[in-house]
């Protein structure tokens, strides 16, 4: 599980918080993807490439998972890509391996059981309108790929729409990291990185077979928006039917999540509001938003927004989008 990524379009969320940590539902993007691979015991030992912030993911996940499986950590100094990323882990694999690669900042509605059943090797692919953001890849009449492409600049690059949604189960890890050892030694790149594509390609041209799995609930969690869009989404999946009783000084329209130790006093929370740990909403709406733990909101109409840990906001009305520690006040 690649996590090295700096996240610059999450910022400022990102400057105090690597992106696998940010919020949604309750819970940061990695809890998800490590529970369900727990859960569903597709794998009991993990390989994470850390990078940015990587001290505090490790934290994060040796105490809340402890016990539950192996965690191994190996650090991408130098970033140049995702093929780049993935060849780190190679001291950890015995020869001939599976791999199951997942990508840290994103997550999924998927059956991961059946994805992992297939004889053959599987990349988890969605069919897009603009394929030209994403790695795609092309299939032959028998419904293997024939071809991976990296960010086609064009339809006349590839006409596939299908994209490579970042999950990747590998039969062979030893002819992975192989393929991707090849590429780097022969400065092999496209857009000036290493890419696992690329490394997917040469597999291809060797005696790799790989076959597809559509995946539908494929969220993205790489801008406010879409972070925002899979808040909802998650919240209406988990915490669509959670009924919250006894709960004083406030109007709850769900769905939404409600933390810990959470303090309301004449407010309207809802519909796709999560609220975390130890905040207090005063006077206050907050609709369609993530609120991070022990802020403050007061006489505020909140739509839309993103509000970072230990902030206060006060007198607001309107979309904002604030780091930790931040103080917003409208006189």
């Amino acid at each position: 599980i690649p996590v090295a990524g700096v996240g610059k379009r999450l910022r400022p969320h990102t400057l105090s918080n690597p992106k696998p940590l940010l919020n949604v539902a309750g819970k940061p993007m990695i809890h998800f993807i490590v529970e369900q691979i727990i859960k569903e015991k597709i794998a009991n030992e993990f390989v994470f490439i850390t990078g940015y912030m990587g001290d505090k993911i490790q934290q994060y996940l040796d105490e809340t998972f402890a016990g539950q499986a192996k965690f191994q950590y190996v650090e991408q100094k130098d970033p140049k890509g995702l093929g780049h990323a993935i060849y780190h882990a190679k001291p950890f694999f015995k020869k001939n391996e599976e791999a199951f690669i997942i990508l840290g900042d994103t997550l999924f509605d998927v059956d991961l059981k059946e994805l992992v059943s297939s004889e053959h090797s599987v990349i988890g692919v969605k069919e897009v309108d603009d394929p030209r953001r994403f790695g795609v890849v092309e299939k032959d009449k028998d419904g293997f790929v024939s071809r991976f492409v990296e960010k086609p600049k064009s339809q006349r690059v590839s006409k596939s729409n299908d994209a490579i949604v970042g999950l990747y189960y590998i039969k062979d890890s030893n002819s992975l990291f192989s393929s991707l050892n090849s590429i780097m030694k022969g400065g092999i790149k496209t857009g000036g990185e290493f890419q696992l594509t690329d490394a997917l390609e040469k597999m291809l041209k060797g005696k790799g077979r790989f076959t597809t799995y559509h995946v539908e609930g494929w969220l993205d969690c790489g801008k406010a928006e879409t972070l925002l869009e899979t808040n909802r989404y998650l919240l209406s999946k988990l915490h669509g039917k959670k009924k919250y009783k006894n709960v004083k000084g406030v109007k709850i329209i769900p769905p939404v999540y409600i933390g810990k130790k959470v303090k309301f006093k004449n407010s309207i929370i809802g519909p796709n509001a999560t609220i975390n740990d130890g905040s207090d909403i005063i006077n206050s709406t907050v609709e369609n938003s993530i609120i991070g733990s022990d802020c403050t909101i007061e006489n505020s109409k909140l739509f839309d927004s993103l509000v970072g840990s230990e902030s206060t906001v006060k007198n607001v009305k309107l979309s904002i989008n604030t780091g930790n520690n931040s103080e917003i006040i409208s006189k």
